[in-house]
């Protein structure tokens, strides 16, 4: 059978996820009144939760005697690593643009990495429904992104498609015909190359890997080379072409709509599953015993930031949670960066912590959100920059490149929010409706936190969108949190009339009857100071009537912080407490005299 291998890339929420439902669907791969869900691709609870993609998936069509195999790809540049790897098992790409956004950054990065592997795109502009497109400037904008990003010839002269992938229509002209998606299958089979199949023997690069509880590690990728079949002998190579492990397969999957079916034999040029190997992973030579060398894997860009996970010491650990122990963490930390490249897990020296590296603070929020669902309890700390050196010994931080769409009168605040964080605006102009873009290169440093700031500054109207630009010198120090917390000074039930009476020294974070213990943030004090509470002293009672009526308790809606929220909110000596129920903020020292001597200790050093 014929084959094509394409990946549908483009920036976080304009469309690739619904595209290929409607893909699914126009190939007949369901009845007529089967049921089907939205977004079909995203199977995680938290991709559906958040309406994003997390994991890079494969799925599978026919359409016209050719098997079109399809790759899901995330849309956020935290999690640029899923991408990059995915990359090498595709001949083609359909680069997906709202019509009314134009290419965003996450748009420039994938690209970038797709060019340099000389993949020739088709450009799908989508959402030309929408009331506010600007379609034939967008097309501008994106041959302008091509050139600028170094694409050949061939390259630049990219088949163009417009339609609306809600509404299941792609045409080659705006106007239409808006009735089928067959323009889109017919492009993609005339304009992607078949696979590349090279002789000799069975050769398979992994791309992805995930866990299964019947046949163990999966491992998928695309055969460079030969076939495969169940039972057969195979070796794992690593990337520098040392032997991991012998084995043979016990099972060879390949992808049929949203199924995984197993079949007898996989041929080159196709991409399949395969389980039996037990060390064998991301980046590795899946081949026949007599290969001998190593398929080469495309270099992953590095961490950019990086948290340390504790085993959770406060008074209330174990109590809503199973998994404490330091050794279960670790186990499932290493696991997770088995199969995620772009992450990195150190253990910290001569404490039961782990340093784990990532792309941002949104990757690591959902390694941690999956992690407390999963029953675990773990103290996190303020997010970190990975700082390099250059050859003269200097200290190079992360610079992102940050594009913001706000509404015109808000961007006089922005600017001067952005300039405190030691960012450089390098671009500014009308992007229609009365908004405006800004684009910056600004230390990852200065954003950690910034999010729900521009929220607050722009009522809620800003979006902002980041991504890895370079290593640059140190911009030097940037102002953190100028507000202190409220401590709680005991272990109890807060009460709902002493939260009542502190609520002038600042905002609440916790309600009546909520657990605490000393050394726990319940607010945020409206000074720049610390400042210990109790929050468990009740109204004393006597029997004496008092003249009048009581006062009614009437209390502010406190801040509830979310994951992310709480891990830019804390200072570098606060964690957040994560339980499967609860997320709570502390202070690393619960003891006040603790921390009072920790702070003249580093004021004697400085």
């Amino acid at each position: 059978m014929n084959l094509r291998n394409i990946a549908i890339i483009a920036h976080v929420d304009h469309g690739k996820t619904t595209l290929i439902d409607e893909l699914l669907k126009a190939s007949g791969m369901f009845r007529a009144n089967q049921q089907t869900e939205e977004r079909m691709m995203d199977s995680n609870d938290i991709e559906r939760e958040r309406g994003i993609t997390i994991l890079a998936k494969v799925t599978s069509l026919e359409h016209d005697g050719t098997r079109i195999n399809i790759v899901d790809t995330p849309g956020h540049a935290d999690f640029g690593g899923e991408v990059e790897r995915i990359l090498n098992m595709v001949d083609g790409v359909i680069v997906l643009v709202d019509a009314a956004e134009g290419p965003m950054p996450q748009t420039k990065f994938v690209v970038s990495k797709a060019l340099n592997l000389g993949l020739r795109p088709i450009v799908a502009i989508n959402k030309i429904d929408k009331p506010e497109q600007r379609a034939d400037e967008v097309l501008d904008e994106v041959f302008d992104l091509f050139a600028n990003l170094d694409a050949d010839e061939h390259q630049l002269d990219f088949p163009v498609l417009y339609g609306s992938a809600k509404n299941g229509w792609m045409a080659t002209d705006p106007d239409g015909p808006k009735d089928s998606l067959e323009p889109l299958f017919d492009m993609v089979i005339k304009h992607v190359p078949a696979p590349k199949v090279e002789e000799g023997e069975f050769r398979l690069l992994a791309t992805t890997i995930q866990s299964d509880n019947f046949l163990g590690r999966i491992l998928t990728g695309r055969i460079i080379a030969g076939e495969v079949t169940p039972n057969m002998a195979v070796k794992a190579l690593s990337r520098d072409g040392s032997l991991i492990e012998q084995g043979r397969i016990s099972k060879v999957l390949a992808f049929r709509g949203l199924e995984r079916a197993a079949i007898e034999k996989g041929e080159a040029g196709d991409i399949v599953s395969i389980a039996g190997l037990q060390k064998a992973t991301v980046a590795d030579t899946i081949c026949a015993p007599a290969v001998t060398e190593a398929i080469q894997a495309q270099p992953i860009d590095p961490p950019t930031l990086s948290m340390t996970f504790r085993v959770n010491d406060s008074p209330l650990a174990g109590q809503e949670g199973d998994k404490v122990q330091s050794r279960v963490i670790r186990s499932r930390l290493l696991s997770e960066a088995e199969g995620n490249v772009a992450l990195k897990v150190e253990e910290a020296q001569g404490t039961d912590a782990f340093i784990v590296s990532g792309r941002g603070e949104l990757m690591l929020s959902i390694l941690i959100e999956n992690m407390r669902r999963e029953g675990f309890e773990l103290g996190v700390g303020r997010p970190q920059v990975v700082m390099q050196k250059d050859e003269n010994g200097k200290r190079l931080e992360p610079i992102e490149e940050v594009t913001i769409d706000v509404d015109d009168e808000f961007s006089g605040i922005v600017v001067q929010k952005m300039q405190e964080r030691k960012a450089e605006m390098v671009e500014m102009r009308p992007s229609g409706g009365g908004r405006t873009r800004l684009m910056f290169h600004a230390p990852t440093r200065g954003l950690i936190g910034y999010q729900s700031e521009l929220l607050s500054d722009t009522r809620g109207t800003a979006i902002m969108n980041r991504i890895f630009h370079e290593y640059q010198p140190h911009k030097g120090e940037i102002a953190s949190r100028n507000t202190g917390v409220l401590l709680s000074n005991g272990n109890g039930e807060a009460v709902a009339y002493a939260l009542w009476q502190l609520e002038d020294r600042g905002p609440m974070m916790i309600d009546p009857g909520t657990k605490v213990y000393e050394g726990m943030i319940v607010g945020e004090h409206t000074r720049g100071n610390d400042l210990d509470i109790n929050v468990l002293k009740g109204k004393q009672l006597t029997n004496i009537r008092s003249s009048g009526k009581d006062d009614a308790i009437k209390l502010t809606t406190p801040l509830r912080l979310s994951l992310e929220a709480a891990l830019s909110y804390i200072a570098d000596d606060e964690l957040v407490e994560v339980t499967p129920q609860s997320i709570r903020l502390r202070k690393i020292l619960l003891d006040p005299n603790d921390r009072k001597r920790a702070m003249r200790a580093s004021k004697k050093a400085s």
